[in-house]
């Protein structure tokens, strides 16, 4: 056998196994694991992903990852918590982005609805899961749509008369509107366009919420 075969041989051999990535930073590994943590759930789900794939696809090993994560729930809550933190502050920055109220209602509609057709993935993970009902996962959820409730009723509570419960029930009104109107949009097949869609529901919004008493 020539030395070019055996080396052809070795290449083919060698193919067979993941090539293993060089040791780095922990948390530029970490962020490569959730990373491929991302891809296979949005491909199979929580309950078909594995570890095995998961490192696989990060190209480490299985000591590796779970030096990172000590088990697949803990990296699904990991990367739950990741894109929750990501559409939050995108959210609070649409909220503070002015003080004009009706601008900040387009605004705040507008990001919910950019950020379902762009990270359609992400917003699947966080509420489409095929585990939404386990309870660590359900409290992140409800904290998220808790915390974008009372961000929007403190903007409501300091410019009209409602006290502060009733300022958080038209947040969360608000809130609510937001989610499910997008998350309808997307799984129509976005049959009307989506500057269209938030121009409606933001219009919707405002005529409901500038109808409030202002403060004096």
């Amino acid at each position: 056998m020539t030395r070019w075969w055996k080396a052809k041989v070795m290449v083919l051999n060698s193919d067979a196994r993941p090539v293993r990535t060089p040791r780095m930073p922990r948390e530029a590994r970490r962020k490569q694991l959730l990373e491929a943590a991302h891809q296979v759930f949005v491909a199979h789900g929580y309950h078909g992903a594995s570890m095995d794939e998961i490192a696989d696809v990060a190209t480490v090993s299985k000591p590796v990852l779970y030096q990172h994560f000590p088990g697949k729930r803990e990296l699904y809550l990991a990367l739950l918590d990741a894109h929750l933190a990501d559409f939050s502050d995108l959210l609070n920055d649409a909220i503070l982005s002015t003080q004009d109220n009706q601008q900040r209602v387009l605004n705040t509609i507008a990001t919910y609805y950019r950020y379902i057709n762009r990270e359609s993935q992400a917003y699947r993970l966080i509420f489409e899961s095929d585990v939404l009902a386990d309870e660590l996962i359900a409290e992140r959820i409800e904290r998220f749509n808790s915390m974008l409730a009372e961000s929007i009723s403190r903007v409501v509570a300091s410019d009209t008369d409602l006290d502060e419960a009733q300022a958080l029930l038209v947040g969360r009104g608000l809130a609510g509107l937001a989610q499910v109107s997008a998350r309808y949009w997307a799984g129509s097949g976005q049959q009307v366009s989506m500057d269209t869609a938030i121009d409606l529901i933001s219009r919707l919004a405002w005529r409901g919420i500038s109808q409030f008493p202002k403060e004096i």
